[in-house]
C-alpha cells in the first residue's frame, strides 16, 4: 500500500501497517486498539491535544485547513479561545529561538515505510534532516510529563525506520515546548541505551499484538479506559474495593 499524506491516517492504513500510535494503543488496551482499527471506537480529540495539533499544523504550514476542520478553536464571538492565544504564544517562543529552529529546520512531516518485527510500519517525521537527525516537535504541560509518554518508543521505532531504509542510524531528539505561564523550551536527546531498550521492549510485545491483530487470539480488556466504560455492563461489586483503592493511594484528587 502507497501512502500519502491523504491516506496516512486512513482506516485502511491503519489496517494495513503498524504504528508508533498503534503500538502505544495496543500496551494500553488491546481491545480498544482493535476497535479503533475497525472504525468501532474512535479516541476523543481533548483541548490539550487540539493545542500540540495547532502548533504542529502551524511549523506544517497547514494551519488554515487545520482551523477549518477544527472550529472549536474558536469561540461563538470567532476568536481564538484562550488555549490558541497560548498556543501562539508558544509558536512565538519557537520562532525566536534559534536552536529550536535549527532542529526543525527538516523535511516535514517525512513518511516513510519499512518492515519489522513481522509487519509493517508507518511513520511520519516532523523533522526530518537527512544523515543528521530526527526531530519531533512535542507542546507539554511540562517537561516533568515527557517520560510519561514513552517517547523512547516513538525514537526507537523512528530510527529504527531510518535506518532500515537509508542505512543510517541518526539521533533522535524531541523539541519540547511547555503551556506553562513562561513558555520554556529545550531541546532532550533520547540517549541511544534508552532507545536500544525501547527496541528490545517493542521486540518482546509484538508477537502478541500481531497474534490479536491478525485475529489469532481474541484481545484483552483492560476495564478502565474509555472504551471498556463504554461497553461494560453493569455488575455487582463489594464496595470494599473502593476503600482498598484509597488505602493504596488511588484516590485522584
Amino acid at each position: 500500500m502507497q501512502l500519502t499524506d491523504s491516506n496516512y491516517y486512513s482506516a485502511s492504513a491503519d489496517q494495513y501497517y503498524f504504528s508508533v500510535s498503534q503500538y502505544k494503543s495496543f500496551c494500553k488496551c488491546e481491545a480498544a486498539a482493535m476497535a479503533q482499527i475497525y472504525g468501532k471506537y474512535e479516541r476523543p480529540m481533548t483541548r490539550a491535544l487540539l493545542v500540540g495539533s495547532f502548533v504542529d499544523a502551524y511549523f506544517e504550514g497547514t494551519l488554515e485547513e487545520f482551523m477549518e476542520k477544527n472550529p472549536s478553536v474558536f469561540t461563538r464571538k470567532n476568536e481564538l479561545r484562550s488555549e490558541f492565544k497560548k498556543a501562539n504564544e508558544i509558536i512565538g517562543r519557537i520562532k525566536g529561538d534559534p536552536l529550536f529552529m535549527q532542529f526543525l529546520s527538516g523535511e516535514k512531516q517525512h513518511i516513510m515505510t519499512f518492515d519489522a518485527f513481522g509487519t509493517h510500519w508507518k511513520m511520519k517525521m516532523d523533522s526530518y534532516i537527512p544523515g543528521i537527525c530526527i526531530t519531533d516537535l512535542k507542546v507539554v504541560a511540562n517537561f516533568r510529563n515527557l517520560p510519561l509518554w514513552r517517547y523512547d518508543i516513538q525514537g526507537a521505532i523512528y530510527q529504527l525506520g531510518v535506518h532500515i531504509n537509508t542505512g543510517n542510524q541518526i539521533p533522535f531528539y524531541l523539541a519540547a515546548a511547555t503551556k506553562e505561564r513562561v513558555v520554556d523550551l529545550d531541546i532532550f536527546q533520547i540517549p541511544q541505551d534508552t532507545l536500544n531498550l525501547a527496541l528490545s521492549e517493542i521486540e518482546i510485545c509484538m508477537p502478541r499484538f500481531l497474534d490479536v491483530k491478525s485475529g489469532i487470539e481474541p484481545p484483552k480488556f483492560c476495564g478502565k479506559c474509555d472504551y471498556c466504560k463504554s461497553i461494560k455492563k453493569a455488575g455487582i461489586r463489594n464496595y470494599n474495593e473502593l476503600i482498598d483503592q484509597l488505602e493504596k493511594g488511588e484516590r485522584k484528587i
